[in-house]
């Protein structure tokens, strides 16, 4: 009779590959780190080939790793998924969850409602995963995911929680001491901050609300990959820059920044819940997607679809003259 699959072995390996610490997966894993340390090697030793480079600083999946990796993160996935199913059907939604999120929005908005979520449900937890860089879902073994976007078709699953506005944004002292653009064109004669996880980092987009476009080329003293980053050159005043209003709510408020060029909107994105393919899902799973569409569902910045078209359509009356549609 054939050896069963070392189905530990590929578990704990994924939790590494995931990280690449060892530590840290016997963190979250409850392990030692010897225990970690030798379920990888048995692994190893069974396939033959070396998973990770090992230095004393930095730890790197071989080619060997690489191509286990995705197959590993699937394992473990469909482990947690069956037991998760045993367990629903004996009482209250338990297990773990792994939740993926853009970082700036996860650590304002995501993180601090989640302990009202688990303290409703003892007997579950969450993996929450930060990045801006947008993850994949499936390789990685993610249960869920929070996209802020205006999303392309693929095979995801896709929930539509609130709508979320992005306008060009100032301090009143930036725009004291360098005017007031009224144009996309007169962007080109400003300081732009740039975020570079845009669908067109090079390129801001607005539209009218007669459906006029205009694009222009940002340039300015920053550009980077997190919005959090540009706020302080922007609450200093050394530019523009397009926010959404979920990292700019309390600014605007305050008086601290100044919606600039409201007659021209940036394309209208989203906040969205993106699933796997398939069903049926886990009972720990569906209570965490009926949690966050009531979080979200009445948060100060969020914005539907016709309070968006009612916004745009009010703010720029009348609208400003069309110098030159761009694309």
């Amino acid at each position: 009779m054939p050896r069963l699959p070392d189905f530990e072995a590929w578990a704990v390996f994924a939790s590494v590959a995931e990280g690449l610490s060892f530590s840290r997966a016997a963190e979250d894993l409850g392990l030692s780190k010897a225990t970690v340390s030798k379920a990888v090697a048995r692994l190893e030793a069974r396939l033959g080939a070396r998973l990770f480079h090992r230095t004393s600083r930095r730890l790197a999946l071989t080619e060997a790793g690489r191509a286990a990796r995705e197959d590993a993160a699937a394992l473990l996935a469909a482990g947690e998924a069956a037991e998760a199913r045993a367990l629903d059907a004996n009482g209250a939604p338990r297990g773990r969850v792994r939740l993926a999120a853009p970082m700036s929005f996860g650590v304002a908005h995501v993180a601090p409602v989640l302990p009202e979520f688990l303290t409703a449900h003892p007997q579950m937890s969450v993996d929450l995963h930060l990045s801006d860089a947008q993850v994949d879902l499936v390789g990685g073994g993610f249960d869920l995911g929070l996209r802020i976007a205006a999303l392309a078709d693929s095979s995801l699953r896709v929930r539509r929680l609130c709508g979320v506005r992005r306008s060009l944004v100032a301090t009143p002292d930036y725009l004291a001491r360098h005017g007031r653009p009224e144009h996309p064109d007169d962007l080109k004669r400003h300081a732009c901050l740039g975020y570079a996880y845009l669908p067109t980092p090079d390129r801001w987009h607005f539209s009218d609300s007669t459906g006029v476009t205009a694009s222009v080329a940002p340039e300015g003293p920053l550009r980077a990959n997190n919005a959090d980053a540009l706020a302080p050159a922007l609450r200093a005043g050394l530019g523009l820059a397009v926010q959404p209003d979920f990292t700019i709510w309390d600014d605007l408020r305050a008086g601290r920044l100044e919606r600039v060029m409201p007659g021209w909107q940036p394309p209208p994105i989203a906040l969205n819940l993106v699933m796997p393919p398939g069903l049926p899902r886990p009972a720990r799973v569906s209570a965490l997607i009926a949690y966050l569409e009531r979080a979200f569902a009445t948060v100060p910045w969020a914005q539907n679809a016709t309070e968006a078209a009612t916004e745009a359509a009010g703010e720029s009356s009348p609208s400003p003259p069309s110098r030159r549609a761009a694309g």
